[in-house]
Parts: C-alpha cells; structure tokens; sequence
C-alpha cells in the first residue's frame, strides 16, 4: 500500500530538504535600532540677563568696530591720493538729493508748530507770542534735530546698502587686492561730505520752517506776516541759532559712520543687506536723539554766558 506523500519528506509531515518548519514568532530589534530616533531636546530660552549681557557685549564689539574704522579713516586723509572727486560726488549725493526731503520735512512741521501754538496761546490771549516761540523752538531744536534724523535716515539706508551690496559681492575685498585702501576711497568720502552738508541742510530746513508757519498763522490766525517776523527777530538772536547748528556737524559725521559701519559689516547676500539697511536707520535715529541730549548739556556747560 502506497502513501500519497512525497519520498523526500518525514513521516510526521516536515520537509526534509529545508530546515524543520518552526512556528513564527516575533523577532525582538537589534539593540541597536532600540533608540534610532533622536533624543527630545527641549529648547531653553534665554534669560533677561543673557539677553543684556549679548546685547552690551554686541553694542561695544559695533562700537569698537566703528571707531577702528572711522580712525583709520581720518589717518588717510592726508595721504596721495585725495579723493576730491569722489567726494563732491558725495556731496551731490547725500546733500543736494536730500533738499526735497528736508524742504517738505521743515515746512510741514512749522505749519503743524505754529497752529498748536498758536491756538494754546489763544487760550490764554497771548497769539502775539507765536512767532517768539516757534522761532526760538525752531532755532534750537527742531530744525537741527528732526532734520538730521529724517534726512539721517534717509542717507544711512543709502550708504548702508551701497557699500553692503559692495561687500556681499566681493567689491571691497577686490579694492584691498589691488593694494587700495578701502576706508580712504570708500569711508572718508561720505564722512567728510556728510559733515559738511548737514549744517547746510538744517540751515535751510530753518527758514522753510519759520516761512511755512509765517505764512499759516497770517492764513488761520490773521496774524499779520511782519509782526510774526519782527517779534521773531527780536527774540531769536545769533546765540540760539549758533546753540542749534553747533551739533549739526556731529550728527552728520554719526550718520555717515553708522551707514559705513554696518554696509562694511553686510555679509549673508541680499537678505544681509536688508538686513544692514534696516539696522543703519533705526541705529541712525536713536543716536541722534541720544547725543542730542548730550550736545545740548555739553553747550551749558562749555558757554553758560551765551545761554
């Protein structure tokens, strides 16, 4: 009697060519791939103190960077050759391109100054004293001050994404290879023709801004023209103008090394240079108004007669 199974098999059925069958079962992971996944860091914050201690530490490594380079700025200045040309470009440029801002800035803010005083003093019946106290007001603070800090903002953001799409690109390093002195053909230009033109700018943002509040308390108030400018005149003398335009010179030379500074300092492509542009403005705004304060205790203090 013959079986129906096969001749290379086992009685009780298992194979016998391959290995005995066994039940499956689970195979537990090599130790190994136990902890394939990444521990869970847990991101920690930074303190208030961390925080403070990068942000002194930033503003002095900034600070220390603008001085080394405003130094050797200035150390090139008598040296071969002098950069006449680029700088009277820098001229054009930062200050002739720049009256319209100004213009629109001063005669705007006159108008605005003298309708506010005009009608507080008409509370207590005293219009009469308008033109004293805008041209004293104008003379001292406004016109100086808020000048440099529109126009100011308006230069840093230009030298600061000029020389940053210079730096991004190589441009500077390209002048320092070919034996060049970039802070003498890029830097000392734009200080010296900031300098110079920011008292300029405010002097004329000075009388738009009186004319412009002139000629509006002569419209609203029927102030005449004449009388607001002689009681002007009699009140604003050399010493308040000379009290204003004193501290135009050091704003200008602080517009022009910050935007230098952080154009020079641009590195990431173009994300970086909006970056350094956003930076020079904002920076350029509040240092102005920080040594304004400043400037104005140190002429108490040097001239207490002219005051």
């Amino acid at each position: 009697m013959t079986s129906d199974r096969p001749p290379d098999s086992h009685p009780d059925g298992r194979d016998l060519i391959g290995p005995p069958s066994q039940p499956p079962r689970s195979i537990p992971p090599p130790p190994e791939s136990r902890h394939s996944l990444p521990p869970i860091v847990k991101h920690v914050e930074p303190g208030v103190i961390d925080r403070a201690v990068f942000g002194i530490a930033s503003f002095f490594a900034h600070f220390g960077h603008a001085m080394r380079m405003t130094a050797g700025a200035l150390s090139s200045m008598w040296r071969r050759p002098f950069e006449l040309r680029s700088t009277i470009y820098q001229f054009e440029s930062l200050g002739v391109k720049s009256m319209s801002i100004a213009a629109l800035t001063a005669i705007f803010v006159g108008m605005v100054m003298a309708v506010q005083f005009a009608f507080g003093l008409q509370r207590f019946g005293g219009m009469e004293y308008t033109g004293r106290i805008v041209g004293v007001s104008f003379s001292r603070e406004l016109a100086p001050t808020l000048t440099s800090v529109v126009v100011g903002g308006r230069i840093a953001s230009g030298i600061a994404a000029e020389l940053g799409s210079m730096a991004v690109t190589e441009q500077i390093d390209a002048i320092r290879s070919l034996g060049a002195d970039p802070l003498k053909k890029l830097v000392l230009p734009r200080l010296l023709a900031c300098t110079l033109v920011m008292p300029l700018l405010c002097s004329f943002a000075l009388v738009l801004g009186f004319s412009g509040a002139m000629i509006i308390t002569d419209i609203e108030f029927g102030i005449p023209s004449t009388f607001f400018l002689k009681t002007a005149l009699t009140t604003v003398n050399f010493r308040d103008f000379y009290s204003g335009m004193f501290k135009t010179p050091f704003f200008g030379a602080l517009i022009a090394i910050i935007g230098c500074h952080y154009g020079i300092t641009t590195r990431g492509g173009t994300e970086g240079v909006g970056h350094s542009t956003t930076s020079a403005v904002v920076t350029t705004s509040i240092g102005i108004l920080v040594i304004d304060f400043f400037l104005t205790k140190v002429s108490f203090l040097l001239w207490p007669a002219y005051f």
